[in-house]
């Protein structure tokens, strides 16, 4: 009995043009949904490979300290025989392009030391922005004994 009435209220020309209207406009704005994600997927992943490709090409450039070169530009800073350094690298404690923390040893005494963009090496005290001593809150970290260096 329902069915009837509906299939009567649907002859209606009024009716079935409002519902022509109204799907075309439901099945539109599906379309327009759908043409924006698909450009939103599209330029995401675009962006996702460049940032990608970046990323790597950073990581190209950039060098990377190893024991091999952190022993090199020690043994170069000291004025050291390279083939037979009295200061030995012991440890990599933070590998980074710009400041690398590294601990070495010399005559039983380690110490904790800085390597500043890939060159530079020192053995002071570094302190942060803030005041803090990162030499000794590393040598803490390490359990290495201070001493009279």
């Amino acid at each position: 009995m329902k069915i009837r009435v509906i299939i009567k209220r649907l002859s209606n020309p009024r009716v079935r043009r409002r519902l022509k209207i109204g799907l075309s406009v439901f099945g539109g704005a599906i379309l327009i949904v759908l043409t924006f994600k698909i450009v939103y997927d599209i330029g995401y992943f675009d962006a996702q490979s460049l940032e990608n490709a970046k990323n790597a090409e950073q990581s190209a450039t950039q060098p990377v300290l190893t024991m091999e070169s952190a022993q090199f530009i020690v043994t170069g800073a000291l004025k050291e025989d390279p083939t037979n350094p009295k200061t030995i690298v012991e440890q990599i404690v933070d590998n980074n392009h710009k400041l690398a923390v590294i601990v070495i040893e010399n005559n039983k005494v380690k110490k904790v030391a800085w390597i500043i963009d890939m060159h530079l090496f020192f053995t002071g005290d570094l302190f942060n922005d803030a005041g803090y001593n990162l030499t000794v809150g590393i040598e803490q970290q390490l359990n290495i004994n201070r001493g009279d260096h």
